[in-house]
């Protein structure tokens, strides 16, 4: 059995391991060391956010019972995408696959900030009052599709191994919990981290109600994307303990905090409400 083939036969069981591993081990150090207090209880929050996690693997299922690795398989078969038409060694794919995904992940994450309908669905992510391990996987479930249908692109036009595949959802799925974590890293640390790999410090910023904070730090895996345009910012004006975690207008618990409040949250307000395009902010930008 080759190493594709391995993978898709335990693909469910690498990905599954993974999530509950990290998810219980961000929940142990934010409950012994957490960086900031919440301000809405956590019962209600992870109640509230795993169980629209829930429903989004539950919907997606239906819609794509294959899924991101189905696809990998089938562009595999037909023969589609870059990596099929260039014989470059194993390895170098699989590496320039995840890199490329990532990537994309990154425009994709600039674009839902840019762009009004997007933003409204995005808002969902931003609008939690609170920043811990759950935020990283709580997304409005029109944008969990509009994402996996990117994905579905990305690899019809890249032609990546099964198994490259396999390893950027890990990782994409491990590192937005372990950058969302209400944890603290010894600042030395963070500062080598960084240049590597998105810390939660580093995202922290992303989640501030000013404007020009949120717009900012988009990466979620890889930090050198944000780094090369332009869009990283080193620390929080207010500092990480007393900035404000959130949507400026969006702090209704009911709303923003309950599952029916988050599944209407797109189609509450006016469409012009978003955000990267408002740019009256003063004050240099951190480096």
């Amino acid at each position: 059995m080759d190493i594709n083939n391995l993978v898709m036969a335990y693909e469910k069981e690498i990905r599954l391991g993974f999530f509950f591993g990290v998810l219980g081990a961000m929940a142990l150090w934010e409950l012994i060391a957490p960086r900031r207090a919440l301000t809405i209880s956590k019962t209600l929050r992870w109640v509230n956010n795993l169980g629209l996690v829930v429903l989004n693997i539950i919907i997606l299922r239906l819609i794509f019972p294959t899924a991101v690795v189905g696809m990998a398989v089938f562009a595999a078969e037909q023969g589609w995408g870059v990596l099929n038409y260039i014989n470059i060694p194993f390895g170098l794919a699989v590496v320039a696959s995840v890199v490329i995904m990532d990537f994309i992940i990154y425009l994709q994450h600039v674009m839902v900030h840019a762009v009004p309908i997007l933003w409204r669905l995005h808002r969902v992510h931003h609008a939690d009052p609170d920043f811990d391990v759950t935020t990283g996987a709580r997304f409005h479930t029109l944008e969990i599709i509009l994402s996996m249908l990117i994905k579905f692109a990305t690899i019809a036009v890249l032609g990546p191994p099964v198994v490259a595949v396999v390893i950027f959802e890990v990782v994409l799925n491990a590192n937005a919990m372990f950058n969302h974590g209400n944890v603290r890293l010894p600042l030395g640390l963070d500062r080598v981290l960084r240049w590597f790999m998105v810390t939660p410090d580093m995202h922290r910023v992303h989640h501030s109600v000013e404007d020009d904070e949120a717009n900012s730090n988009f990466g979620f895996s890889l930090p050198w994307w944000d780094r090369l345009f332009g869009t990283y910012r080193n620390q929080p004006r207010a500092g990480h303990k007393d900035m404000t975690i959130g949507i400026h207008h969006y702090r209704d618990t009911k709303l923003v905090s309950w599952l029916p409040g988050m599944l209407a949250l797109p189609f509450v307000g006016k469409i012009t409400g978003y955000t990267i395009n408002r740019r009256q902010w003063s004050g240099p930008d951190e480096n």
